[in-house]
């Protein structure tokens, strides 16, 4: 091969019709897509059925999130098993538990601390097969594709949860909230039929895993996540892809206030929750369709204090239009994310990679449900709402200036790249 093969090779930009033609991909593809429709469905349902039956604010903020801190746990206790077990009967098994979940929710009427329990319980499971589906994901896709393959993904999901929402509350109106849960039973079991009928049966061996393994679950998953976490390059990648997301986050739960205190007329709040998903489809598909990998690579801190800077405006307090503005133009800085994601998958070792996608995917999702929180906090503190958007958006560009300090401004693969289970092991603990 000659020697300028391997940097041209790492500077193509794939299409999207290109990922798209990877049978396996586009299954699995379509059916998250479908599964992140049942799962904002199901979550603002079971928070409507939690509110009508107990008329607290509370424990109906408590169901809409109960299903998201517990998966990091998840991930610590039984992320292993993501590269353990065979793939096809772990993401079958994730989406049918899901199912029987809201279907459970739906024809039982347990006590509300008994619903919460189990709904907190199941999600603990939720980041095995996801990570043994992001596996799949990555071993079906190379280079730039699994790029490109990410950001379909992200379009996706914004896609699916505002779908998911607006199912909900016409479900909700059209058949009550047990029947609209018994709905997303239904798109979960579509989901676990087709992942079984149409993924091969294939050991974890044959998609990159490690068949088997010694020792239990529990503790394989332990000393796998402390390895993860112990290697600066992955743990750094992780709080790169985490903190940007979960601070924009708690910004976006303190809209509905935001617009309270300014008293915007009603139905104006949605329309700002709104602006964040837009700008994150938009953003993802010009980054990952016209830009090339080096450029999005380099325009990693760029784009992450894309996301920080407009939230800073929250400080003078806009109204409606310019508030619009600054969401919109926030959400642009996601794709941030897709200049990460190869770098991410070059660090991992090889036969670790489904519980390091579980691991990622739980801190993030617990992150953005700390964010608010903390947020509504500082808000509560004397700050405002206002003034707790900004220094959301303040901390962001910190993290992009911190991300400034190690992020390369090339693709690290134009060199031969190290053994990433070298890289684990060897780089002794030492600061993000």
């Amino acid at each position: 091969m000659p020697p300028t093969a391997e940097p041209t090779q790492v500077n193509h930009r794939a299409t999207y019709r290109e990922v798209l033609a990877e049978p396996r991909f586009r299954l699995l593809f379509s059916t998250r897509a479908v599964a992140i429709t049942a799962d904002a469905l199901r979550i603002t349902t079971f928070s409507v059925v939690v509110f009508s039956s107990t008329g607290s604010a509370l424990l109906s903020a408590v169901a809409f999130g109960i299903g998201f801190i517990p998966q990091l746990f998840g991930s610590l206790l039984l992320g292993s098993l993501a590269d353990r077990l065979p793939p096809r009967a772990l993401i079958t098994g994730g989406y049918a538990l899901t199912c029987a979940t809201a279907l459970l929710l739906a024809v039982v009427r347990m006590p509300v601390a008994a619903s919460l329990g189990v709904v907190a319980l199941v999600s603990l499971a939720t980041p095995v097969f996801h990570g043994a589906s992001s596996r799949l994901v990555a071993q079906s896709l190379e280079g730039d594709a699994y790029v490109l393959g990410r950001s379909l993904s992200n379009i996706a999901s914004a896609g699916a949860q505002l779908f998911g929402l607006a199912l909900g509350g016409a479900a909700v109106a059209a058949l009550g909230p047990r029947r609209a849960l018994a709905v997303s039973a239904v798109l979960y079991l579509g989901c676990a039929l087709a992942i079984r009928i149409r993924l091969p049966r294939l050991q974890p061996g044959e998609s990159g895993g490690t068949p088997g393994g010694d020792g239990g679950a529990v503790r394989a998953s332990l000393q796998g996540a402390g390895l993860l976490l112990r290697g600066r390059t992955v743990r750094r990648l992780m709080l790169a892809q985490w903190l940007p997301v979960a601070l924009v986050a708690g910004a976006e739960g303190l809209i509905v206030a935001y617009a309270g205190e300014r008293r915007f007329a009603p139905g104006w709040y949605a329309v700002l929750m709104g602006c964040l998903p837009v700008g994150m489809l938009v953003g993802d598909l010009l980054v990952g369709r016209f830009l090339r990998p080096r450029t999005r690579e380099r325009l990693v801190v760029p784009l992450v204090a894309l996301a920080g800077l407009p939230l800073i405006g929250f400080a003078a307090e806009p109204g409606v239009g310019v508030s619009s503005c600054l969401l919109l133009i926030s959400g642009l800085g996601y794709a941030y994310g897709l200049g990460l994601q190869r770098p991410f998958l070059d660090a991992l070792p090889h036969d670790g990679q489904g519980q390091a996608f579980g691991l990622l995917g739980s801190g993030s999702m617990t992150l953005q449900g700390v964010g608010p929180v903390c947020l509504g906090t500082a808000a509560a503190a004397g700050t405002g709402t206002g003034g707790a958007i900004a220094l959301a958006g303040g901390a962001v560009v910190l993290t992009a200036g911190w991300i400034l300090t190690w992020h390369p401004s090339v693709c690290p693969r134009t060199s031969t790249p190290q053994n990433p289970a070298m890289d684990l092991s060897s780089t002794p603990p030492s600061a993000p």
